[in-house]
């Protein structure tokens, strides 16, 4: 390698952004090659600067999310290396992650591997992924011990929504929703809806589709 690879930081997050920041300069292979808190910003900088990888986390607090900008630079910049990150369980994203073409996803609270393995790996020329999703603790039960129509509905109450609301949006009467909702009760021990919609949002175990495409500041 002629020089080191150049590296793009990305997280709305502060100390997650020092920790990216760290995990750089204590390579010799890498160098930093900026430090964002947007990810739209991160497009702009790869179309106008020299990048070799961009680590990116997913779920940004205003504007686009990291899965969509980093669908714009592979489109843009194919040859740039990109890992997504998430703090979340959430793992509706490795499939489109996947299907974008980018080369690595991590896991901050999960993975086996350290953002240093991945990223040599990556630019080792690897696809790195986990070998499944995140599975963890949800009061009594594992996430994946829920059934995909329980996350469906858990994914929507975490939105404060009614059960009416809820059904209209998932597909199910409110009596279906009701039942899942008492099912999710019995088999977590959580105590009441507010108890399941807080816990699985302060673990992330699920993340809503409107929350990945946070809305602009007015």
């Amino acid at each position: 390698m002629a020089g080191k690879y150049r590296v793009l930081v990305v997280d709305d997050q502060y100390v997650a952004r020092g920790f990216f920041e760290l995990q750089v300069s204590m390579t010799r292979r890498y160098e930093l090659a900026a430090s964002l808190a947007n990810a739209e910003q991160a497009v702009s900088w790869c179309l106008e600067h020299p990048v070799d990888l961009v680590i990116m986390d997913v779920v940004m607090k205003y504007g686009l999310s990291g899965l969509t900008c980093a669908r714009t630079i592979k489109n843009n910049r194919p040859k740039t290396k990109i890992i997504l990150a998430t703090s979340t369980a959430e793992a509706r994203w490795l499939e489109k992650a996947r299907r974008s073409g980018i080369e690595g996803f991590w896991f901050k609270e999960y993975s086996e591997l350290s953002l240093s393995e991945v990223m040599d790996r990556v630019m080792a020329g690897e696809l790195v992924y986990p070998d499944a999703p995140p599975n963890p603790e949800f009061g009594n039960v594992r996430k994946y011990e829920l059934s995909p129509r329980e996350l469906e509905v858990l994914r929507e109450l975490t939105r404060n929504l009614t059960n009416e609301e809820i059904a209209a949006n998932v597909g199910l009467s409110p009596k279906t929703v009701k039942r899942h909702i008492e099912n999710l009760l019995a088999k977590t021990g959580y105590k009441n809806r507010i108890d399941l919609a807080v816990n699985a949002r302060l673990l992330g175990l699920v993340v809503h589709e409107d929350e990945e495409e946070a809305e602009k500041k007015p």
